[in-house]
């Protein structure tokens, strides 16, 4: 059983009370840490929004979306203690004549964490840095968060980063992807660096090729004013990918310290080949969703939810890339990464498939190679698939079934934090491990310039799929062009 380890207390200021992050992710994540006994009833969680809410109607808002969030009995003697940590400030930010006292006053003092959470757009990350140090509210033991994507291109993260920086220390920022926190990213590190049973079989010698694949079936969902401007590209893959990407390339690092962890991602992010006009073509796939079916109902095509002004829009949302590390570890293993919106399912798998046999004894198509399955959402799972003999008499088939490891049924009596549960407290102890170092945004932002360019400089065609669907047929041109296809086994809950 899974030990929940109390914080020390701390104060957090969340700007963007009343957004869609904090009411569904940051708010019930701080109350399910409190109702495990993790947040000392001394903390402090104040939320600032322009919105105009007196406290009742923010405790009733901050009620409604924890309650949304709690799975099974609503635990009322936990609320009545959380409510006493909860206050509003109705702030704007970023007007130079805001009265800061008020704020000022519900910190206990400067010997504990003071945590500002930045859940805005990322516009306005500098703006409120700016103030954040002109109303002298920082401590020693200040510290920021910062929600992706930083920027738009390397350009802008860099102007973003350069404008925190003046205000808060390199260790005090802690820049979020909540993958990062998922339980089965976090056991990528456990999975290759704790069991010498696979570090001896990953790299090019029985690696065939390695698949990586963030699917939605959710639409823009009356974000287009972020995401035409942002596309599959900017949204998922510049961040989610590339990191998922890192955690399975990387070398060993000296320990788990931040820096030595950071220090190896980036290696992988330098190593990572880029595009020209000629080999974007080639390589890669950019696509947009028309009307179709999301299991029994009927979803319009992305133009068709966009307002007049963009109806043509030709941003991409879903992306597929074959690309490479150019190291000694991977040279000539493909890495296909793909990510869309309203595709088949919501799933976010990795797959690690490794060579053939190089001699079949078995007949013609009798011998599979075997495959290691990462399900990251949902039903967190591991699979590794291996041959073996059908049962019965008098013939030799073979079959390929899967070594199972699902969290619900083997955790099935252990409620585990989600992502941002689990992140928010590393924050409050400081452990900068599973948080994005200024290098890695960086990098990231620069491989990503790079492919952005390469589709404008090929003017590379967009692509249409059916809602419900994997994505464009060229997607899968991508890899049977080479001899391979996407992996779309359905993993059932385990059950």
């Amino acid at each position: 059983m899974a030990e929940f380890v109390p914080v020390d207390p701390f104060d957090i200021v969340i700007f963007g009370v009343s957004g869609d992050l904090s009411r569904q992710k940051l708010l019930p994540a701080l109350f399910h840490r409190y109702c495990d006994g993790q947040i000392d009833a001394s903390s402090n969680i104040i939320g600032v929004a322009r919105s105009v809410m007196d406290a009742p109607a923010y405790i009733d808002m901050v009620r409604d979306c924890c309650q949304a969030a709690t799975e099974g009995a609503w635990p009322e003697d936990m609320w009545q203690g959380f409510v006493k940590l909860l206050s509003y400030h109705e702030i704007d930010a970023t007007d130079p004549q805001t009265d800061w006292r008020p704020l000022r006053d519900n910190f206990a003092g400067e010997d504990r964490p003071r945590i500002f959470y930045l859940a805005v757009g990322p516009r306005l990350y500098v703006p409120i840095c700016q103030a954040i140090d002109a109303a002298d509210l920082k401590s020693p033991l200040s510290r920021v968060v910062l929600e992706k994507p930083i920027g738009s291109d390397l350009q802008s993260a860099q102007r973003i980063n350069d404008g925190v920086e003046a205000v808060f220390e390199e260790n005090s920022i802690f820049r979020m992807d909540h993958y990062l926190g998922k339980e089965t990213v976090q056991n990528l590190l456990i999975l290759r660096f704790a069991n010498m049973l696979f570090e001896p079989l990953w790299s090019n010698q029985t690696i065939d090729h390695i698949q990586i694949t963030v699917a939605e079936t959710l639409g823009v969902e009356g974000r287009h004013d972020y995401y035409d401007k942002a596309g599959a590209v900017r949204d998922i893959m510049q961040n989610h990918l590339l990191q998922l990407l890192c955690l399975i390339a990387m070398e060993p690092p000296n320990s788990l310290d931040a820096g030595n962890v950071r220090a190896e991602k980036i290696k992988v992010l330098n190593a990572l080949k880029g595009f020209d006009a000629a080999t974007v073509s080639n390589n890669t796939v950019r696509g947009q969703y028309t009307s179709g079916h999301i299991g029994d109902t009927r979803v319009a095509g992305y133009r068709d939810t966009l307002p007049d002004d963009i109806k043509n829009s030709e941003t991409e949302t879903f992306a597929a890339i074959k690309t490479e590390i150019a190291n000694w570890r991977w040279a000539g293993v493909p890495f296909y990464l793909r990510t869309g919106k309203r595709m088949h399912a919501r799933r976010s798998e990795i797959v690690i498939q490794f060579k053939s046999t190089p001699h079949n004894v078995f007949g013609e198509g009798q011998n599979q190679p075997n495959r290691l399955v990462l399900r990251l959402q949902p039903d967190e799972a591991m699979r590794l698939f291996m041959q073996v003999k059908e049962p019965g008499p008098g013939h030799m088939t073979l079959r390929s079934i899967p070594l199972d490891l699902f969290y619900a049924r083997s955790f099935s009596s252990l409620k585990y934090p989600d992502a941002y549960e689990r992140l928010l407290m590393d924050v409050v102890r400081g452990n900068l491990s599973l948080f994005m170092g200024l290098e890695e945004v960086m990098a990231a932002w620069s491989w990503t310039d790079n492919l952005l360019s390469a589709w404008d400089k090929a003017d590379q065609k967009l692509e249409h799929y059916a809602a419900g669907t994997d994505g464009p047929l060229q997607a899968s041109l991508l890899l049977d062009r080479d001899g391979r296809a996407w992996w779309n086994d359905d993993i059932e809950d385990g059950a």
